[in-house]
């Protein structure tokens, strides 16, 4: 089955972008989400006039990313947690918990656009990848340090 992306889907395409998917992808998944619209006559003709404004908008977007980036690489976030014997964590540092970090200081992103492969288990400071838009990816500082002991 042919159809026409309506937004980009990782590992299948980007917007405005004709592909050949399963049946069953195109009909229960992609098409009921609108996500796709299927690849007629009149339908292509209608693509053209979506690639013209999807490359307005992906212009608009980037240069919106690369304002932002010059923001978040100013950002640092500091996060304490507990520690046992030799520093090691009770618990971790994860992508939500620096997106809400994020998101107390101004900047509304995504949970998911946070690119942390695992939970940070250390102490320590670590470069986080956030990544904004398909081709503008920003680092913010995190520090994890260790919670003042109530003694």
């Amino acid at each position: 089955m042919e159809i026409i992306l309506k937004e980009d889907i990782e590992n299948l395409g980007h917007r405005g972008d004709v592909v050949k998917v399963a049946q069953g992808y195109g009909r229960n998944f992609l098409l009921p989400r609108n996500l796709a619209i299927e690849a007629t006559a009149g339908n292509k003709a209608v693509i053209e006039q979506m690639k013209n404004s999807s490359v307005r908008r992906f212009a608009k977007e980037k240069a919106d990313a690369e304002l932002l980036v010059q923001q978040l690489d100013q950002v640092e976030l500091s996060f304490t947690r507990k520690t046992g014997d030799n520093d090691h964590l009770f618990g971790s540092v994860t992508g939500p918990d620096i997106a809400q970090a994020l998101e107390s200081q101004g900047f509304q992103i995504d949970r998911r656009k946070v690119q942390l492969e695992e939970p940070l288990k250390s102490l320590g400071e670590f470069l986080v990848p956030v990544r904004l838009h398909r081709e503008v990816t920003a680092h913010v500082k995190v520090i994890v340090a260790k919670e003042a002991d109530a003694e």
